[in-house]
């Protein structure tokens, strides 16, 4: 893989944002975005348990999805706060995935501000809350809606690593899916990695980035943006999503939700074998070409 750093700024104006990053879709760290939101100081493991502690969550663990696996089916489930006493006892390889932590405390909504300076489109009902002990792994995918995403980290550090939509044969993506068949684990240890140039020798052509994100750092990731994300520590970190202006990125996202969606969960109720194994040739011997 061909990776280089992110751009990082302090603060950036709306002029030089659109410039320089919404309009090239590059990605960018932005350090003090949500510097002066109450969130910053207030959001914590105990004033969260406080809030929806009895809550009841989806969690996911660190294994890739196979042949039978709906996208972003819960591995398990449990109480918020019960969630919460295991992340702050230590390292758990747990997760939780587009929690909208909003609908069950409103009043959380008043503790940021909604960045409209820097692009419009945010849909405002569905701020969403990603939560992850320490060892936990976001494997490798894009945002099934195409959106725009601004994502801050508020607790503890994570590991991303970034590649544009257009790399997405390189990446071996499943057809029909927003998933990759390659394992990212741990990517950046050469004693400790999964990942296996071996099998998928196209990576070694795929270009993007690779960061690390600390407490009050927002990453802006363009719609389509491949994302792998490893907890350093446990953390947490709130996403906030923008449609895209033009109405081709609304319909590919929108044919994503409704339409590739629905056929490929369907297919796998139905013949998950045959199905797993007709995305699997065709993904390399499209990466091969």
């Amino acid at each position: 893989m061909l990776l280089n750093p992110v751009d990082v700024v302090d603060a950036i104006d709306p002029a030089s944002f659109r410039k320089k990053y919404y309009d090239t879709m590059k990605p960018v760290v932005i350090k003090n975005m949500s510097k002066d939101w109450p969130a910053s100081t207030k959001w914590d493991w105990d004033y969260f348990k406080s809030k929806v502690g009895s809550v009841n969550v989806g969690v996911y663990n660190n294994i890739k999805s196979d042949s039978r696996t709906p996208v972003n089916k819960a591995d398990g489930y449990m109480l918020f706060g019960d969630y919460l006493d295991k992340v702050k006892q230590g390292p758990v390889e747990l997760r939780i995935f587009l929690f909208n932590l909003f609908l069950h405390a409103p009043e959380l909504v008043q503790d940021f501000s909604w960045p409209d300076e820097l692009m419009t489109g945010f849909v405002k009902r569905f701020p969403m809350l990603f939560v992850g002990g320490a060892g936990s792994v976001t494997h490798m995918h894009f945002d099934i809606d195409m959106s725009h995403i601004l994502h801050t980290q508020f607790m503890g550090r994570k590991r991303v690593l970034l590649f544009p939509f257009e790399e997405q044969h390189n990446l071996y993506r499943k057809p029909w899916e927003v998933l990759s068949f390659v394992n990212f684990e741990k990517y950046y240890d050469p004693v400790n990695s999964k990942l296996d140039i071996e099998q998928f020798p196209a990576l070694q052509k795929a270009r993007g980035y690779d960061i690390i994100l600390e407490h009050g750092d927002t990453l802006f990731m363009p719609a389509g943006y491949w994302h792998h994300m490893e907890y350093i520590d446990s953390g947490f970190a709130m996403s906030l999503r923008a449609l895209q202006n033009s109405m081709t990125g609304k319909l590919k996202g929108a044919w994503n939700l409704f339409g590739m969606r629905n056929i490929d969960t369907l297919m796998k109720r139905t013949a998950p074998e045959w199905w797993y194994n007709f995305k699997k040739s065709r993904t390399f011997d499209t990466a091969n070409q």
